[in-house]
């Protein structure tokens, strides 16, 4: 029997180790046109299984936890011209863990 009940709890066996700044970034612009975030995070980034992309609590911002990125790069190949990504500054990121 499966003693995970969600992804979730596999989530939760992952060491976070998270840097003083952010690795990923959406950008503001591309290709002369403003980059409409709540479309973005509505429409694409869903796809991010650490749900790294949210709303705050009014939906007027979006917000992006760096802190709980997997570092799989789903959001690169989903958004790749929006959304700036590379690695966490050496030392830090996510440490996986098998259950």
């Amino acid at each position: 029997m499966n003693k995970f009940k969600s992804m979730e709890d596999k989530l939760g066996l992952n060491k976070f180790k998270p840097s003083h700044e952010t690795h990923l970034k959406i950008r503001k612009e591309v290709n002369g046109k403003k980059v409409d975030e709540k479309n973005l995070v509505e429409n694409v980034l869903f796809v991010c299984p650490a749900k790294v992309y949210t709303y705050d609590e009014n939906k007027k911002e979006v917000i992006v936890s760096f802190e709980n990125c997997l570092e799989c790069g789903t959001c690169r190949v989903a958004a790749p011209d929006e959304v700036e990504w590379q690695y966490p500054t050496g030392g830090f990121g996510v440490t996986f863990r098998f259950g």
